[in-house]
């Protein structure tokens, strides 16, 4: 390394060695606490905007329910997923990703959809997108790609060159940049999109059998996109007053709910890494089954109170779905929850929108607004008021809570004889999905994704360029070079 070389450190000065791969415990492994680097980014990052959003700022919501029209008692110990007609409340919000709240509606840009199931075991957080992968499989590269699409330092304006050159530096986006830019990349509106919770989650049933699961919801409505030539002159707040409008007119959106379903034998076996976000399961592999219904009827009454205060994270999770060794899933696990905390306050789960509608007991105390208020369900003072405030005690008779062992999670499988470390994913498959996309797609289709992919690239230097068209003849020959005449048009 050259002398006059930036060496890039940590927040208190020490070197880094690796800032491209989160330590697991193997190259499919969970990842560990040693992460110092990887918390300290995130955490930081969690706390550069006051008060709105870092990511998904620009939100919509409305309450509806979802039945259940299959039984999972084979698959899962979850409640609300056991005997087909079981009827679960829960609350929705779709966003954009990149953009602030001064953003449009209409942004070319991944759309979030977010379903909290108010089981009477807890609440369920789906935390996902409309799209089933995502741009990294490792989470210690989202606070640089955020601000790589974020709006330019100096300009404080977009900038496509700075997206552009991050992609080129991360071949793993390709597949996602590849639905971004295709013509899904602008939803008409929420109703005409579908959701995926992207995620690879676990089931496990009463016999301590775990299953890995996606999820997909599936319009009901239809598939509605724009192209940019149609957003020309559209109400920044369009989707969301397409949303509105359709409850208050009894229209309800609705989605069909459906899950693949892998078993751990497969997963060790199976051509792709299963808990890979930037990868897909094949649907000839791994059927879609369908489950059930989720159907969007009612509006918030107060946009700030219920939308904006709605706190998502992916670690509320209850008896009979876990996490999985997806390094993305995991990092989330920890931040979100640490967003929401420094967003909203401490007790961000006491508000209305986010409090459960189960009976809640724990030891936890204080903090910025605990107190407030009696609990509808318990009717206990929120902060659990003069009740023993540890565990263990002496108190389960007088009702002290007490742990459950009965619901235990069974132990997460790792790889054997796994190390713990850095472990580089650069060398993974990122082109054969993203190929595979493209050549499913119309005529028509390659010419969007061609044109909008050439108008940003082409402000890019020529270094980018060349890298980017690179990936695309890696994906599919065809890719690049209808990229190349749309750069030159």
């Amino acid at each position: 390394m050259a002398e006059d070389t930036k060496v890039l450190t940590s927040e208190n000065g020490a070197p880094i060695a690796d800032d491209n791969n989160s330590i697991s415990a193997g190259p499919r492994g969970s990842l560990t606490f040693e992460n110092w680097r990887l918390m300290e980014k995130l955490a930081h990052f969690n706390r550069e905007r006051i008060p709105e959003r870092v990511v998904h700022a620009r939100g919509t919501g409305a309450y509806g329910r979802f039945t259940l029209t299959k039984d999972l008692s084979d698959l899962t110990i979850a409640s609300f997923l056991q005997g087909a007609g079981k009827e679960t409340d829960v609350f929705v919000r779709f966003s954009t990703v990149g953009g602030g709240q001064d953003s449009s509606d209409y942004a070319r840009d991944p759309r979030g959809f977010a379903v909290k199931f108010y089981t009477n075991e807890g609440n369920f957080d789906l935390v996902g997108n409309n799209t089933p992968v995502f741009f990294l499989r490792d989470p210690s590269k989202f606070p640089d790609f955020i601000h790589s699409q974020k709006k330019d330092p100096r300009t404080n304006t977009p900038d496509p060159a700075r997206m552009f050159e991050f992609w080129a530096n991360h071949p793993q986006s390709l597949h996602q940049m590849t639905i971004l830019m295709s013509d899904r990349g602008i939803p008409a509106s929420y109703r005409h999109m579908d959701g995926f919770g992207s995620h690879t989650l676990s089931f496990w049933n009463s016999d301590g059998t775990r299953v890995w699961v996606k999820f997909h919801l599936k319009t009901d409505q239809g598939i509605k996109t724009l192209r940019a030539s149609e957003t020309e002159g559209l109400p920044a707040f369009g989707a969301q007053q397409d949303l509105v409008d359709a409850i208050d007119n009894g229209v309800f959106p609705s989605w069909t709910v459906k899950i693949q379903v892998m078993t751990e034998a497969e997963a060790k076996t199976y051509k792709v890494n299963p808990f890979d976000l930037t990868k897909v399961w094949s649907h000839k592999d791994f059927p879609l089954q369908e489950i059930g219904k989720l159907v969007l009827n009612r509006n918030v009454d107060n946009y700030f109170a219920e939308t904006e205060q709605a706190t998502f994270s992916p670690s509320n999770l209850v008896p009979g779905v876990g996490a999985s060794p997806d390094k993305m899933l995991q990092a989330r696990l920890f931040a979100y929850p640490d967003a929401h905390r420094y967003r909203v306050g401490t007790n961000h789960h006491q508000l209305p929108v986010n409090a459960p509608k189960c009976p809640v007991h724990h030891y936890e105390r204080d903090g910025a607004m605990a107190g407030m208020g009696v609990c509808p369900v318990t009717g206990r003072a929120a902060n659990q008021g003069s009740g023993v405030n540890f565990y263990p005690n002496d108190r389960a008779k007088e009702g002290a809570p007490v742990p459950n062992p009965a619901i235990a999670e069974p132990p997460m499988p790792l790889a054997e004889n796994a190390w713990v470390g850095y472990h580089d994913s650069s060398d993974e498959d990122n082109f054969t999905q993203a190929g595979d996309l493209f050549r499913i797609m119309s005529d028509d289709q390659k010419n969007q994704l061609a044109g909008n992919i050439g108008g940003g690239l082409k402000m890019a230097e020529k270094t980018v360029q060349e890298r980017m068209l690179a990936q695309f003849a890696a994906a599919d020959p065809d890719y690049a070079a209808r990229v190349k005449k749309a750069m030159a048009a």
